[in-house]
């Protein structure tokens, strides 16, 4: 059985079990299925064979759940969109998918638009009443079609939208329940925004699993005393997140084995796992497994996974990130596009099943990253990698994409956004590292003529033009004002320079 199998006959064998908590929201596997075959039925009555992407934007209400399977039951990819995007991204967003419904948590906060119909969520109790029954079959996303699309930084300033397949979703659930050891009924933690593939890592395989997901909403992020008090009562099973989450939660003395006593694993993904991060969690859970995973969000959330053990600690060397998963290949490839030997650093290609579908209305992009590789569908991710006896490791960027605490961005995204603005003429994005990963942004920025009395007056302008088109972690942390950016020999901006300007 694939995954919509799997959740309808959790729901079938177990309608009582709770399947989501959010604070004091509760919702039960039969629930969960009662109410999105309603809306599936509603979505085909009212679109019948217009397969249109749908939006769910909203943030860690139950009521996404529902909405995520309505839509692949009834033959619409969904594309999920935090409460914390920009309108105007979410425009974008809405243009470049051709989006003509979009159901909201809040719909005070989307761009005004006449091409696309809007549904709150609090007219949703009527429709599901209204619409009561169980959709066909025939109607549900097929194995090829996509499952759903998440966007992610564009180099052009553009979000692109990365689309997933059923197939490749399935592939992914199904290694995380062989390989992963997870049993039926676990808790999780869903910690990750939708609208950030990391997700995916514990939605799936809950559900699919029969078990519960515990969800980490802002507000108990930006309150530690809460979220610790909450913590303590979750009975987390697994614990899903990037690895400056966990980081942030060990600043608390108490986050410990005696505040979750339940924790079997440690699942990290979205980043680089710090030596630093690793070594405490072994002290403070020391009978936890704690899990590496790689991959980008083209290729499904993570290819890779590695156990990290107390000798990989005391070595006190960059851990890897894994071995691959059964049914898809790695290959390490040269500027030249042959694969290099063991051990020699190259451009990691990931191939099979897991490779999603290509990015959504864009087919230039698709083609500069998919193509097919010793008959597999491969994806190019620009990251720097070496294999060396089938353990992958991981050395960063080979463009200016990065990632920072967990999120991926497009640098010339940020700088097209920052060069936008008002009386600025040139800006360039630096990534500062703390250790061995990155802590924040920096922009040098080369003003015009401009009516402000301080650098702190420009940034603070600056800031609040960046918050209407971009993420609140997509903003630089520091600007740095300079007559003209450096130049290399043979004319291009040395990005080198200001980063050791910054840095210092």
């Amino acid at each position: 059985m694939d995954i919509l199998d799997q959740i309808e006959n959790q729901a079938v064998k177990t309608p009582r079990r709770i399947c989501y908590t959010h604070r004091q929201e509760l919702l039960t596997f039969g629930l969960l299925k009662k109410c999105s075959d309603a809306l599936a039925c509603w979505l085909i009555n009212r679109f019948g064979d217009d397969h249109s992407p749908v939006i769910v934007h909203g943030h860690m209400q139950p009521m996404m759940l529902v909405l995520f399977l309505a839509c692949a039951k009834s033959g619409h990819a969904y594309i999920p969109a935090d409460q914390s995007i920009p309108s105007e991204r979410i425009r974008m967003i809405t243009e470049g998918a051709k989006t003509k419904l979009i159901f909201s948590a809040a719909p005070k906060q989307l761009p005004e638009t006449n091409a696309t119909e809007v549904i709150a969520f609090g007219q949703l109790d009527q429709i599901i009443i209204q619409n009561e029954g169980v959709p066909a079959r025939s109607y549900e996303v097929k194995n090829e079609d996509t499952f759903y699309i998440i966007y992610t930084s564009g180099s052009t300033g553009r979000p692109k939208g990365v689309q997933i397949s059923r197939r490749a979703l399935t592939s992914f659930t199904e290694w995380m329940q062989h390989d992963f050891g997870l049993e039926e009924g676990l808790t999780f933690m869903n910690q990750a925004p939708y609208s950030f593939d990391l997700s995916v890592m514990d939605l799936y395989p809950s559900l699919t699993t029969g078990g519960t997901l515990w969800a980490v909403d802002k507000q108990m992020i930006a309150n530690p005393k809460e979220l610790f008090t909450l913590l303590a009562q979750s009975e987390i099973n697994i614990w899903t997140s990037t690895p400056s989450f966990a980081e942030m939660c060990l600043m608390e003395p108490s986050f410990s084995r005696t505040m979750l006593p339940h924790v079997q694993k440690f699942l990290f993904c979205g980043e680089t796992l710090p030596l630093s991060v690793a070594s405490r969690l072994k002290q403070r859970f020391p009978e936890a497994e704690i899990i590496n995973t790689y991959g980008p969000t083209e290729t499904t959330v993570a290819v890779t996974k590695v156990s990290i053990t107390q000798k990989m600690i005391n070595c006190k060397s960059p851990f890897p990130v894994g071995r691959c998963k059964p049914d898809c290949r790695i290959y390490i490839l040269g500027e030249d596009g042959v694969p290099k030997k063991d051990g020699q650093k190259g451009e990691i290609v990931i191939c099979g099943p897991s490779v999603g579908s290509g990015y959504l209305n864009d087919p230039e992009k698709t083609r500069a990253s998919f193509d097919t590789l010793n008959e597999m569908l491969a994806y190019h991710t620009h990251d720097l990698g070496i294999m060396c006896e089938g353990m992958l490791y991981y050395f960063g960027r080979i463009d200016h994409q990065i990632k920072l605490h967990g999120f991926r961005m497009e640098l010339e995204e940020i700088e097209h956004a920052l060069s936008s603005c008002r009386y600025v003429k040139y800006a360039i994005v630096t990534p500062i590292k703390r250790g061995d990963r990155y802590d924040h942004l920096a922009a040098v920025v080369v003003a015009g003529k401009h009516p402000f009395d301080s650098d702190y007056a420009f940034s603070a302008v600056l800031r609040k033009a960046l918050s209407s088109v971009l993420p609140s972690y997509m903003i630089p942390r520091k600007f740095i004002y300079r007559r003209s950016l450096p130049m290399t020999a043979n004319g291009k901006i040395d990005r080198g320079a200001p980063l050791k300007e910054v840095s210092r």
